[in-house]
């Protein structure tokens, strides 16, 4: 049975992924480490957390005295490491949090594993999880991010991710760490935090309350399931080529004026019914993946292609679920308030 040690599954995408492999893979001992600030939630995983296939750790990635500690205990075949501030407007108004989390935080995972795996690399994997936002933006021609393109980020979120990806690529070139690097589109699906894009929309529909569209809504996200996220992120970490990098895009290329309008129409409102805000600095204007080394080393494929249909099944769990988003919510437009924005 291999041990594994995933940061930050309280939030989002590395809940998701507990959850996939813990239904899918019956042979993995699974260590969450998250310090549970406002996008961790616990109640997200308690189900998962039986101290017997699952574990959670409420600590710090920046503390090598909790990341070694867990290293010497669990003795981690893999490390899977999700932990990130990852809100590009909360990154404007304070940059240093995101680079102590991003850039020191990842440092310090790296630091731990490079010592307690001490050359011993057999078997062992560091798999750090990215964002195509690193590599800027892209014009309106049809062309795609590979594994080839050239970092351009433009906003203080994906300064420090494109910084911890420079380090996870530096300790395997210095040190020969075994690491591979993921970069994924935008993610859609349960248990997304509600000041994100898509829970947003479909919270403050519920709840009659403005519907904001930065700019003119031309930007372009190039949307995955994070259950899709999840099965990739699987097969890259247990047979992907140590030292490289994967793409992971699911083709859902998508203006957000498309994808506002497609969230009013299945929620039955009428599909002009928003609001035109001001639009943020160094907003890129399109992302867009081309994952065909993913498919054709890996012979991975999306299973949720169909985008409208994940919405709307998007859309039906928000309904289904109010007890897990309303009062994450709530807490958000308290902390807003409180810092007058």
């Amino acid at each position: 049975m291999k041990t594994y040690l995933v940061t930050g599954a309280a939030g989002f995408i590395g809940a998701n992924y507990i959850k996939y492999i813990l239904a899918k893979h019956s042979d993995v001992k699974v260590v969450i480490l998250d310090a549970l600030t406002y996008a961790g939630n616990l109640g997200t995983i308690a189900k998962d957390i039986d101290n017997e296939r699952c574990f959670f750790i409420k600590g710090d990635i920046c503390s090598r005295e909790v990341v070694d500690g867990l290293f010497a205990e669990y003795r981690f075949d893999y490390v899977v490491n999700f932990a990130a501030e990852s809100h590009v407007d909360r990154s404007i108004h304070d940059p240093l949090t995101f680079a102590r989390t991003n850039v020191m935080g990842t440092l310090a995972l790296l630091e731990a594993a490079h010592e307690a795996w001490n050359g011993a690399w057999e078997g062992k994997r560091f798999h750090h999880v990215s964002t195509d936002e690193v590599y800027g933006a892209l014009g309106f021609d049809g062309t795609l991010f590979t594994e080839r393109t050239r970092y351009d980020p433009h906003s203080p979120y994906s300064a420090s991710k494109a910084s911890s990806d420079h380090f996870v690529r530096a300790f395997h070139d210095t040190y020969g760490l075994p690491t591979v690097v993921t970069n994924c589109s935008n993610n859609y699906g349960p248990y997304q935090f509600p000041e994100k894009l898509i829970p947003l929309f479909i919270n403050n529909i519920r709840h009659r309350k403005p519907l904001p569209v930065n700019g003119r809504g031309e930007n372009v996200r190039d949307w995955i399931h994070t259950e899709d996220h999840s099965s990739a992120v699987w097969e890259i970490l247990t047979r992907g080529r140590i030292g490289e990098t994967y793409l992971i895009g699911a083709d859902g290329e998508m203006s957000n004026i498309a994808v506002m309008r497609m969230i009013l129409r299945l929620m039955g409102c009428a599909e002009d019914a928003f609001d035109w805000v001001r639009d943020r600095p160094g907003h890129d204007r399109r992302y867009a993946i081309d994952s065909s080394k993913l498919r054709t080393e890996l012979g991975w494929k999306p299973v949720r292609t169909d985008f409208e249909a994940g919405l709307q099944a998007t859309i039906a769990w928000y309904a289904a679920n109010r007890a897990w988003w309303e009062p994450a919510k709530a807490a958000t437009e308290a902390r807003y308030r409180a810092q007058g924005q």
